[in-house]
Formats: structure tokens, sequence, C-alpha cells
């Protein structure tokens, strides 16, 4: 036998020793699932095919584009009048605002005018803001009010381009301050909706008249998605081909799905009761398994306590893992006995896979005494069969020794007397 003393160096020899945890039973990773193979109802026959007739190609007629003008304020916009927010403005302009809130709208009512109270109606409609602003500036002097404030467009409504048609949401979209182009619209009604853009285009009927612009040259030529819009502007995505198949088709597709829906039903049904069947049997093997741990027959690899510790056991080494010099001493055992075990003598010996090598059993040596070296306890690596004994102290030696004498001699001087 060779004695090595635990130390950083040698715990990364004893840990070298070869290993191989055992492995918890196949049936413990195996799930009812797996493998299973949903069958279907094989070849399904083709669906007829019909030959389509196209109409020729559409010709392309944008509408002319138009000098932008400044926006002007129509009926049922609603604009909204600003002034600072002071004490002194407020006592003069009761009427028109009120000190808490220097923001108030208004909306252009049918006859073109907004009712400002203290000024009366002013017409607004038909102007740009900034011949709004200069009306209403007129009128507020001759009210005796002071005239600072500003004035800006909160919600556009007057103006606006309808989009129908061949797109996911038709709407009505509304002309603001900033130019409205095509695409811009087209994306507001949520894009496109077409079958095959070869034979759609976008029809636009604007002042009376029809353009038409195809939706591939819409799609090539970047100038045509930024067609500038004006206020009523109509735009239909007209689908003039749609894809259409003979009644015989359709229905023949109708039985397909039918027939598929009904064939992957049955085999879901199949495949539910084989994962139970398999599910079942994993959990008989799996309750076999635990019963015959119950029962001892298990082949489970240990590491044996002895010496002295407050309870020597046999320590059960875990499935699939390992465990440490701590886990065997500290666990079951309960650590080193007070008063009779030596923290300093604490051994795991472990016998070589040659028994004639030389030094065919090692003792590994842990004086426990210094904390840091303990620590290593934590570290060293448990093997099969692996034997870890704590020896007795000095005097407890000569304890043992003393009680095992001192009958003998109680006994032998009772003898004499009684002589």
């Amino acid at each position: 036998m060779r004695v090595v003393s635990i130390t950083p160096e040698t715990l990364i020899e004893a840990n070298s020793a070869p290993s191989a945890p055992r492995a918890l039973p196949t049936v413990f990773e195996t799930t009812a699932g797996g493998g299973g193979v949903l069958r279907g109802a094989g070849a399904l026959p083709e669906p007829p095919v019909m030959p389509e007739q196209r109409p020729a190609r559409m010709s392309l007629n944008p509408p002319p584009d138009f000098a932008p003008e400044p926006y002007k304020i129509g009926v049922g916009d609603v604009v909204l009048l600003s002034v600072p927010r002071n004490a002194a403005l407020a006592a003069e302009f009761p009427g028109l605002l009120a000190a808490e809130n220097a923001r108030q709208g208004y909306t252009v009512q049918d006859d073109g005018a907004i009712n400002v109270p203290d000024v009366g109606r002013v017409r607004i409609a038909g102007r740009t803001i900034e011949e709004a602003e200069a009306d209403l500036f007129q009128r507020l002097v001759e009210a005796g009010i002071d005239p600072t404030f500003s004035l800006e467009i909160s919600e556009f409504r007057s103006k606006r381009v309808s989009i129908g048609g061949a797109v996911t949401q038709p709407s009505v979209v509304p002309v603001t301050l900033t130019p409205l182009y095509l695409d811009e619209a087209l994306a507001a009604a949520g894009g496109l909706n077409v079958e095959d853009p070869d034979f759609a285009a976008i029809r636009l009927y604007r002042d009376e008249k029809l353009y038409q612009i195809p939706l591939n040259d819409l799609f090539s030529q970047s100038g045509l998605r930024r067609t500038r819009l004006k206020d009523g502007d109509a735009i239909f995505v007209d689908a003039a081909f749609q894809l259409s198949k003979a009644q015989a088709y359709f229905e023949q597709q109708i039985r397909l799905t039918e027939l598929r829906q009904s064939v992957r039903g049955e085999a879901l049904r199949n495949l539910s009761q084989e994962i139970a069947i398999r599910r079942e049997a994993l959990e008989e093997a799996r309750a076999n398994y635990m019963a015959q741990r119950e029962l001892g027959v298990d082949s489970r690899d240990y590491v044996y306590v002895s010496g002295e510790v407050k309870k020597q056991t046999r320590f059960a080494l875990p499935i699939g893992g390992t465990a440490s010099l701590a886990d065997a001493l500290y666990g079951e055992a309960g650590g080193v006995a007070q008063g009779t075990g030596d923290i300093t003598q604490v051994y795991v010996l472990r016998a070589a896979s040659d028994p004639g090598a030389f030094g065919a059993v090692t003792a590994w040596h842990l004086d426990s005494r210094n904390a840091a070296t303990l620590a290593l306890a934590t570290r060293f690596e448990l093997r099969p069969d692996d034997v870890v004994f704590v020896a007795e102290q000095p005097v407890t030696r000569w304890n043992r020794t003393i009680t095992q004498i001192l009958p003998q001699v109680l006994v032998s001087g009772a003898g004499v007397a009684a002589q």
C-alpha cells in the first residue's frame, strides 16, 4: 500500500482514474411519441387542367402631372387657435380661450365659417392658412382683442382620395399639407390584393377622365409609383383577368380536401392509440426497475464509509454523475465523530485495476485541520468500491485499551481478596 497526501497537485492524479458512471435504463430516456409516422391516404388524383384564355396586355395611360397649390381650408376641416399662456391675454380674450387651455379647436361648418366667441363668424373656407390668419387678425383687431395667436389645421377632412377594388382594405385617404402619392395611398389601403399582376391595373378617375396604369408598369417604373394625387381622385384596382377554373375543378378540390382531412383524422387517432400503448409499456418498465431497486437487485455502485464516523454506512454513487469525498463523509455518515475521530487521518482506500501491481492499494490521505485542505474534499472524486476510513485519535485507543483491561484487573483482584 502506498500513502499519498491529498494536495491540489495529487488531486489531479486521483481524479484521473478512469470512471464510467452508471446510467439509467433507456426506458427513462425514451418518449412515447418518438418514431411515430402519420400515415396518409397515399397518392391522390390530380385536379383537371383547364386551359386559360388570357386577354391581351393592358396599355399604359398615366394621368398628367399638375402644378401643386397651397392647401386651402375646406368644410369639415378642424383648425386650432393657439395663444400664449399669460393672464393678461386671457383676461382680454375670455370668450375665445381659457387661461388653462391655450389651444382651442374649431370645425369649419357648411357655410365655410368658424364661430369664434366674442368675435363672431369668420369665413375661412377656400383660403390658405396665411390668408385665414390675416382674416382672423383683422376680426380680432376690430373686436378690440389682442391679436397674438397662431393658426394650424389639426384634422384634414375636406379633401380626400378614395381607393377601392383589389386592395386589402378599401378606404378614403385625406389630402394634407404634404403631397399624397399613389404608393402612399395604396399602402394606406393595406396594399394590393391581386392574384395575377400581369393582368391587373390601377384605374384613376380624375376630372371626368379615366386613366390606367398596369401593375407591371407600376412595379417597373418608379416614377409611376410617385404619381401625385389630388382632391377628388378615385382609384380602383381592377383585376381584369381573374384566375378561375371549371366547376369540376372546384368540386374535385373540395372532395380532395375532405378526403385528406378524413384520412389525417384517422391517422391521428391511430397514432394516439399507438402512443398510449408505448406510454403504458414505458411506465411498466420504469415501475419494474424501481421495484428491483427497492428489492436490492439493481447493480448500483457504492462507496463504503467506516472508522470513526457518526454512522458507518454504504454510500450509493449517483447515476449518471460523480460524488465527492465530502458527499460521502458528510452525507449519511454524518461526518467525523467528535471526541473519537482524528480529523488529521482521513483516508480514501482505492484498489488498482491490476492487483499484482506495485502499490495495488493507494491510501489518499486528507489532513482536514487546514480549512484550505478541507476544501479539497469537495473536489476529490470517488470511484466505485472506494473505502473512506477515519482513524481514531491516540487517546481514544488508550481509553479503549483501558476499558478492555480494567474489567479483567477488577475480576482478578476480587479473586485474590476472596482467598
